[in-house]
């Protein structure tokens, strides 16, 4: 017993002084992903500069730090915060040495939240409120043109090596450029800080900073991608088009999912679950529309006039309402409800009509998060579409999920840096059809539509990048479901084919939490209480698919008694 208590608390410590030493550093320290938060990206800092000597520096602490987290015996942690650090640090890390073979920093360009956007929004959360971090702020973004050098000089190298990005992602990365380039200094993100601080001589030091040193920055890069990486980019939207493109895909499908199952096993479950999808539409459809041909169903669900908004401001406060509707009702599905605030806030001007599809932003104690929308085409968008949208975003998806883990206390700072898409994008999904469960829905069209979209991702992200579908194959498969504009087709499939196997991840998590409720509910029976289900699955954040079975599995056991 005492040996057991001791070894315990070894690995306890253990565990805490691996998060506390190294964990900010391995995370910041090398390239984030493509589908990094806001706080990795402010995390790595506009002040680094890589090259490739720090980079396998980097890589060997990194070795290093994964063996000694591997090492620390999970079932020994059971309980405690420890156990979330070791399974988030453990799956970071795996993820991030399989993912090496891809060079990311050879390509890092992406229209979904790229170094360019990321960084303009981390300069409207910078802190300014003291003199001390105006200071510091002033100091930080004096280094961000040597950043942007840096990743100029880093594509030309991949260009050299035959690593680039698709042709139609490089004009989009360039029109959003293009759209910060064209605000004033006063309307930049950059010079937003200025805005907020009330200081004169900080406003008159960063003005300079920016119209010198930020703005001709991004100009450079800007033009270096029209004049020089446009006509050398790649034709072929699939990651396989690239140097060891295949493992490249598997190690980015396991990164996003943290599942180790292949992209043939997802595309054949994503087909599976497609078909049971449409026998469900057809079942509503038979009721709203007395018809069972599935064509007709979702062509009347996409296209009642009825359904339509006239105004992008008709769309926004349509989308409040509901985001303030699903809040009320949440209660009766949580044991714990958090306090932090959601609002609906419009995309930035310099956003819209970019390819950025609609995103949640997390907030803090100071500010409330975001459900951030795109209102560029109101009129394409319907009611039903719009309904799944704000769920999934905000209540009771991605903002139910983080402001809850975020509430958690005694958790180590390291948890509140790393997302994983299975687990998080898997809750919002599974989000969706929990609307429905709880009368949310208020349009016909809201779920025939939100059964056409789920398991798509599953088939259309292997079909691009494994099994060499078109760009039209791809748009009219991801057409047929109703779920978005037919004008955004094309920027979907660049969406795909810059955040390789992401897609996948909506459904994978989906499914996998779903298949645990079912199994809690066959357990317990009578004893089975969603709220308490929810409350498991939310409280340990987005931990991997595997450890989050294994905390509901015990939470079963413990129920029953076993």
């Amino acid at each position: 017993m005492f040996h057991s208590s001791w070894r315990q608390m070894r690995c306890a410590t253990l565990a805490r002084s691996l998060c506390s030493s190294r964990a900010f550093a391995i995370h910041s320290g090398l390239p984030t992903s493509s589908d990094a938060s806001i706080a990795s990206i402010s995390a790595r800092n506009a002040s680094s500069v890589f090259s490739a000597e720090a980079q396998a520096a980097a890589e060997k602490t990194e070795d290093a730090f994964l063996a000694e987290v591997e090492a620390i015996d999970a079932s020994l942690l059971v309980g405690q915060p420890e156990w979330i650090a070791k399974a988030m640090l453990e799956q970071r890390l795996r993820a991030n040495v399989a993912q090496r073979i891809c060079r990311q920093e050879l390509w890092n360009i992406s229209q979904m939240g790229g170094w360019h956007s990321g960084y303009s929004q981390v300069a409207m959360l910078q802190p300014v409120d003291t003199p001390e971090l105006r200071e510091q702020a002033l100091t930080r973004w004096a280094k961000f043109p040597g950043f942007v050098d840096q990743e100029i000089a880093s594509l030309r190298e991949g260009v050299e090596q035959g690593y680039t990005v698709p042709k139609t992602v490089a004009g989009r990365v360039i029109a959003q450029m293009d759209g910060l380039l064209a605000l004033p200094t006063e309307q930049s993100p950059f010079y937003s800080m200025a805005v907020r601080a009330d200081d004169e001589e900080f406003a008159t030091a960063l003005r300079e900073l920016v119209e010198t040193g930020i703005q001709p920055a991004l100009q450079r890069a800007r033009d270096y991608l029209q004049n020089d990486y446009l006509p050398a980019a790649r034709e072929e939207l699939s990651i396989t088009a690239i140097p060891n493109g295949r493992e490249c895909y598997d190690a980015l499908l396991y990164g996003y999912t943290t599942l180790d199952r292949p992209g043939e096993d997802v595309y054949e479950l994503g087909q599976q679950t497609v078909a049971a999808n449409k026998a469900g539409i057809i079942a509503l459809g038979r009721a709203a529309y007395e018809t069972e041909d599935f064509d007709e169903i979702l062509e009347r669900a996409k296209n009642d006039p009825a359904d339509k908004f006239e105004s992008a401001e008709e769309l926004l406060q349509f989308s409040k309402d509901m985001v303030a509707r699903a809040a009320v009702e949440m209660p009766n599905w949580v044991g714990t409800m958090p306090e932090q605030a959601v609002e609906v806030v419009p995309f930035e001007k310099h956003e819209e009509g970019t390819g950025r599809s609609a995103h949640y932003n997390p907030g803090n104690a100071d500010r409330p998060a975001e459900y951030r929308i795109p209102l560029a085409t109101p009129e394409e968008e319907g009611r039903g579409n719009a309904e799944a949208t704000a769920f999934h975003e905000a209540w009771p998806g991605h903002h139910l999920q983080v402001a809850t883990f975020q509430a958690v206390e005694g958790l180590h700072p390291v948890t509140r840096i790393i997302w994983f898409s299975g687990p998080g994008e898997g809750w919002a999904r599974y989000s969706e059809a929990l609307s429905e469960e709880m009368g949310l829905y208020q349009s016909t069209s809201g779920p025939i539509l939100r059964r056409a979209w789920p398991a798509r991702g599953m088939v259309v992200d292997p079909g691009i990048h494994l099994f060499g579908w078109t760009r039209e194959e791809a748009k009219a498969y991801m057409a047929e479901s109703g779920r978005f504009p037919v004008s955004s087709g094309d920027e979907m499939v660049d969406r795909i084919a810059i955040i390789p196997g992401q897609l996948t991840a909506y459904d994978s998590g989906g499914l996998e939490i779903l298949a645990l409720r079912r199994q809690a509910e066959q357990e317990l029976g009578d004893d089975f209480d969603i709220r308490e289900f929810h409350d498991r699955v939310l409280e340990n954040g987005t931990i991997p698919l595997g450890y989050l079975r294994q905390h509901v599995e015990a939470w079963i056991a413990s129920k029953k008694g076993d």
